[in-house]
């Protein structure tokens, strides 16, 4: 009887992990889709740009100072005036950020790379392939749905600004009121040939191998496995709750043995 009841209970864990798992999954299916779309809308944007731009998507270069090697970029545009980076974010909720922030907020509660330093990496990766007379022309765009509503510094949304936040629905018109004002402020005009010397350079540098860009997402999927367990990183003794800080002490510090201590605890516990 007692028994019976262990299996039981037994049961009804397996079928709880299970029914998490089916629903982590499902949950992973649907962002996954929603990218998928968010990706698309940008590309039928794109293909409605003036025939004198140049547009590449889903382009991975070697980036040494990226955690996977890489850097993947959603979106470049090269037009008369300048060489867009773009970055797309399908995110829904309320998005708090700053300029200078290390990370965002989604919904005041999760953390989000801030996507303005993470754009400004793929720039500089991108500069190691064109010619240095053409660096000044970067401008850095990332583009959100309209699922979100964004609380971010004003500077950030101002067109006169190298880096924009704005609106995935309005990539197109941005672009082009861009160029407007970088005409009218007489910026040197790219050539046709400099548009093409630029695409061709880039579309090279581009890595279309499949097993690198596998590496380079399971390294990314890693890295965001171990930003969720050190930000719910525990102390073992009192199960207060540690800073990013204090788990990478103790895991660096072979007397821990592996294990998570609190700043108290690390002074009292005789290990």
């Amino acid at each position: 009887m007692l028994f019976n009841l262990f299996k039981k209970k037994d049961k009804i864990a397996n079928n709880d992990n299970n029914m998490r798992a089916k629903k982590k999954n499902y949950n992973q299916q649907v962002a996954n889709r929603k990218g998928e779309i968010g990706e698309y809308k940008i590309d039928i944007q794109l293909s409605q740009l003036p025939k004198d731009y140049k547009y590449l998507n889903d382009l991975m270069i070697e980036n040494p100072k990226s955690i996977s090697g890489y850097s993947q970029i959603d979106h470049l545009v090269i037009t008369p005036y300048g060489i867009y980076v773009i970055e797309t974010k399908n995110y829904q909720g309320t998005i708090y950020g700053s300029k200078n922030r290390k990370n965002w907020l989604i919904n005041g509660k999760f953390k989000m790379m801030n996507p303005v330093i993470q754009n400004y990496g793929h720039i500089e990766a991108l500069k190691k392939y064109i010619d240095k007379s053409y660096h000044d022309k970067f401008k850095s765009m990332i583009t959100f749905t309209k699922r979100c509503t964004l609380k971010i510094d004003m500077e950030l949304r101002d067109i006169n600004s190298d880096e924009l936040v704005i609106y995935d629905v309005y990539l197109n018109e941005t672009l082009q009121r861009k160029e407007s004002i970088l005409k009218l402020k007489n910026h040197n005009q790219f050539t046709d040939e400099d548009r093409q010397v630029i695409y061709e350079s880039i579309t090279n540098a581009n890595i279309t191998d499949p097993k690198a860009r596998e590496t380079h997402t399971t390294r990314i999927k890693e890295k965001k496995s171990n930003a969720v367990v050190m930000s719910n990183s525990q102390c073992v003794v009192c199960s207060k709750k540690v800073s990013e800080k204090v788990v990478t002490y103790c895991l660096s510090n072979q007397k821990f043995n592996g294990k998570i201590y609190c700043y108290d605890h690390q002074k009292t516990l005789n290990v």
